[in-house]
């Protein structure tokens, strides 16, 4: 099987740069998040939304 696409490196993965506009920060961690920078209001990064959800689901 001599089929050069088999072997064929892929394209790398698109930097911060390259993904668009400039996305707002965590205002815990500080990570860029899926909001733009324009977003009003408190922005969090998947991950933190993610742990604030658990804290407040089991706070009773």
């Amino acid at each position: 099987m001599d089929d050069a696409s088999y072997c064929a490196t892929p394209a790398p993965a698109a930097t911060e740069a390259d993904a668009g506009p400039p996305f707002a920060e965590c205002v815990l961690c500080r990570e860029p998040t899926e909001y733009p920078e324009s977003a009003k209001g408190a922005t969090l990064c998947p991950v933190c939304a993610w742990q604030e959800a658990g804290r407040s689901a089991c706070s009773g």
